[in-house]
């Protein structure tokens, strides 16, 4: 079993900034891709952004490419998401989920562990 905890959310205006942060516990996180996706009301959540266990590769939804930036320090047990230019759209509560299978890293069925959620919101 892997417990994961979010945190880093808040309140920033638009063009600001905020980092995420993942913990993870209970087991070696490093074995594990790592997620981020989001849920604005009334929306289904998506995928935002994903690193796999080795940190060798990353991926992005085009909403957020170039201006969010994922990352993780396995010695921590932690994967980050770094958001810059933030804007009224990013307004979610962002998950990170963590998988060891071979799913596409944005399929959200593909994930094993969950966290429960950090608020984002950003004024206009």
């Amino acid at each position: 079993q892997v417990q994961l905890v979010e945190s880093g959310g808040g309140l920033v205006q638009a063009g600001g900034s905020l980092r995420l942060s993942c913990a993870a516990s209970g087991r070696t996180f490093s074995w594990y891709d790592g997620g981020w996706f989001r849920q604005a009301p009334g929306k289904e959540r998506e995928f935002v952004a994903a690193i796999l266990w080795s940190g060798d590769s990353t991926y992005y939804a085009d909403s957020v490419k170039g201006r969010f930036t994922i990352s993780r320090d396995n010695a921590k047990n932690t994967v980050y998401l770094q958001m810059n230019s933030l804007k009224p759209e990013d307004t979610a509560v962002y998950y990170c989920a963590g998988k060891t299978n071979e799913d596409p890293v944005e399929r959200l069925g593909g994930y094993d562990y969950w966290g429960q959620g950090t608020q984002v919101t950003v004024s206009s």
